[in-house]
């Protein structure tokens, strides 16, 4: 029969400790946010938003001109242009998001 080692409460607490008994085992942790703001700083949202924008600006300064015809031109194509525009923005930007 073997004898059991024995030891005192406080040299129990006061050992050194070796290390966890157990290895940490990896967890991949998952976000609710899947992406940050600051992704769209895109260069292509951020040129493709900037030829828009430049074109409404174009077409108020005309407007200011009395160049109506012409901003009726502009309207009539950005009617079109804007939600085809938008909708390949986004969709280009969730193609190429790494999430």
């Amino acid at each position: 029969m073997r004898k059991a080692k024995g030891f005192t409460f406080r040299n129990f607490f006061n050992k050194p400790s070796v290390g966890p008994s157990k290895k940490p085992r990896p967890f991949k942790a998952y976000s609710f946010v899947p992406f940050s703001p600051l992704a769209m700083l895109d260069p292509t949202i951020l040129t493709i938003g900037g030829i828009i924008l430049g074109i409404a600006i174009i077409e108020r300064i005309l407007e200011r001109w009395g160049v109506i015809d012409l901003v009726d031109q502009f309207a009539k194509v950005m009617r079109f242009i804007l939600p085809v525009t938008f909708y390949g923005a986004l969709f280009y930007f969730f193609a190429t998001f790494m999430f």
